[in-house]
């Protein structure tokens, strides 16, 4: 039995990406909560419960699917600040891309990304794509303990 992921942070400015990674998601029975923001500065502003998110519940997203391609903040420096927060270092980054520039790879690596995918083109293999991501962070992946998820 699959177990679900329990909130997953999406970071995706174009509105097809987003629907057709939700479908994925919603298809294959692997989120219970999609939140999805349009730009990195939204992004930050849910992880640290800021402006509009300030009131919403705690707790850490178990994986965030980011695009680098984003306005107001691009992902890189989205990445930058997950990563090099003791408090939210633990927390899954999938790079959901488009990009197939080298440097982006390498540097999204560099700063402790967990994974780096290319958007396929085509529809079904966009929703493959999605359902194996789902699958890896709901079944293979062992999160780490909690007191090291809070920093302890």
């Amino acid at each position: 039995m699959i177990k679900e992921i329990k909130r997953i942070l999406l970071v995706e400015d174009d509105p097809k990406d987003v629907e057709l990674t939700i479908e994925a998601l919603a298809e294959n029975n692997l989120a219970n909560e999609v939140v999805v923001t349009g730009d990195g500065e939204q992004a930050l502003d849910f992880l640290y419960r800021r402006g509009k998110y300030r009131e919403r519940k705690g707790g850490n997203p178990s994986v965030v699917l980011l695009d680098l391609k984003l306005p107001k903040v691009n992902g890189l420096e989205v990445l930058r600040t997950i990563k090099g927060d003791g408090e939210m270092k633990h927390v899954p980054v999938v790079v959901l891309t488009s990009s197939r520039e080298e440097r982006d790879l390498v540097e999204s690596y560099m700063l402790g990304v967990n994974a780096y995918v290319v958007k396929p083109l085509d529809f079904d293999d966009f929703v493959k794509a999605v359902k194996e991501l789902g699958l890896f962070w709901a079944v293979i992946n062992e999160p780490p303990p909690e007191r090291l998820r809070k920093g302890e």
